[in-house]
């Protein structure tokens, strides 16, 4: 991905909801959510449950205003939010096998299922938004 891809204007919106949204839920990691955030935190992660939810609300608001601000990196930060929603993943799965309520609406197993079945939408969200499949096609082309 060496050259810088347009985009267009409905995917830069997109990409601004979805960096606003980022560094909205980092910021509720670091403050009113971080209780809720902790529930989804597996418990064989080796690490403080708290510590994690610090560690990856700095992550989301850095990917956030990464999203947002960094033009020419766009189409690889594409790439890094949606490898952080992978990796984030085996989190909600965790909270749905455990039954554990969160944010006043994941209090059912329904809710919990519906939020793993929305996962996939944010990753293809991040590489669409941010350009970064047409980015990885193009430099596929040029080879």
């Amino acid at each position: 991905m060496k050259k810088e891809v347009d985009i267009s204007l409905t995917q830069n919106i997109f990409r601004v909801l979805l960096a606003l949204f980022m560094v909205y839920a980092g910021f509720s990691h670091l403050t009113f959510n971080r209780i809720d955030f902790q529930a989804q935190v597996p418990d064989w992660v080796p690490l403080s449950k708290d510590l994690v939810v610090i560690l990856s609300g700095i992550v989301e608001m850095g990917l956030g205003l990464t999203l947002l601000l960094w033009k020419k990196q766009r189409a690889h930060i594409g790439w890094a939010l949606a490898l952080f929603f992978i990796l984030v993943f085996p989190g909600n799965v965790a909270q749905y096998l455990d039954g554990k309520d969160a944010f006043g609406a994941l209090n059912s197993d329904r809710a919990r299922l519906i939020r793993l079945l929305f996962q996939p939408v944010l990753i293809a969200w991040a590489l669409w938004s941010a350009g970064s499949w047409k980015a990885w096609r193009a430099s596929k082309n040029e080879a």
